[in-house]
């Protein structure tokens, strides 16, 4: 089988008040998409840039979700477990070409071999049209990373889903170049993601391993580095998804909206900090891009 590098695709922030983390998206200039319901009983807001977006993720005050079956992996029992303990940035999804041949890989690879995971949703097109969209997931299984849920999504109807309105940004921003890993051992995890993101190549540092995707930069740091990178504190667990990269175009520009929107952040290395303190739970790191 040739191996098939992917991408980032999304990101997936769990919170417990969803209208108050997508007020606070649209606060650091961020377009936020409608709020969305999941047929299992998950609601999100989305954040698109060109070919990669965020999903601001809750549970439906309805919402009654089943625990996955032996054996089994559940999006939502996931994230209803996750909200329990804490927020934050939960799951971590690449992009797909066919999930058919994605869970053919993992299984290969050693990584999972869960049945693919298809379902649809409405959606709205600018003007408030309803459309369909679908997804096909497919799941995988990193044994260093129990706390982290990490799958590929095949888009079945994208020209419903992506909207090039929606991808401008009152702060600028032009994209999602990276997402930020903290693992105890960052090493354990590189034959993991070399079969999850089908890239072999990893710069490997004394702060941990940096992963070049074919659509963004996947950053696996031990906690001492990411204190000194971005001059975050973290959880000493074995490994969490911590954080992401957004560029902008103006970074004096976004510093003085933070400072009128009186949220937090700290400039580090040339980068301006939000602490996840100040986020739900998430470190958002800007750079110039």
């Amino acid at each position: 089988m040739i191996a098939v590098a992917r991408g980032l695709d999304h990101f997936v922030l769990c919170v417990r008040d969803l209208d108050a983390a997508a007020e606070f998206y649209r606060r650091l200039g961020f377009t936020v998409g409608a709020r969305n319901r999941h047929p299992w009983g998950t609601e999100n807001h989305i954040v698109q840039t060109p070919g990669t977006f965020l999903e601001i993720l809750s549970l439906a005050p309805d919402a009654a979700i089943a625990d996955a079956a032996p054996g089994q992996k559940s999006f939502g029992a996931f994230a209803r477990d996750f909200i329990a303990q804490r927020e934050g940035f939960a799951m971590l999804v690449l992009e797909s070409r066919s999930a058919v041949d994605d869970r053919a890989a993992f299984a290969n690879g050693g990584i999972g071999d869960h049945p693919v995971f298809p379902f649809s949703r409405e959606g709205k097109k600018a003007d408030g049209t309803p459309v369909k969209v679908a997804f096909d997931l497919t799941f995988a299984d990193d044994k260093h990373a129990p706390g982290i849920f990490l799958f590929t999504c095949e888009q079945k109807f994208p020209e419903n889903f992506w909207n090039p309105a929606m991808q401008q940004h009152a702060n600028g921003a032009t994209g999602f170049p990276g997402i930020v890993m903290a693992a105890e051992n960052p090493s354990a995890h590189a034959e993991f993601f070399q079969h999850f993101t089908g890239v072999h190549d990893f710069d490997c540092t004394s702060a941990g391993l940096t992963i070049d995707t074919p659509r963004g930069q996947i950053e696996i740091l031990s906690s001492p580095a990411i204190a000194s990178l971005f001059g975050e504190d973290v959880s000493d667990e074995p490994a969490a998804l911590v954080g992401f990269r957004t560029a902008v175009a103006d970074l004096e520009a976004l510093a003085e909206r933070l400072a009128e929107e009186e949220i937090g952040f700290h400039e580090r290395r040339g980068r301006l900090i939000v602490p996840a303190s100040e986020a739900f739970g998430t470190m958002l790191v800007f750079e110039e891009g």
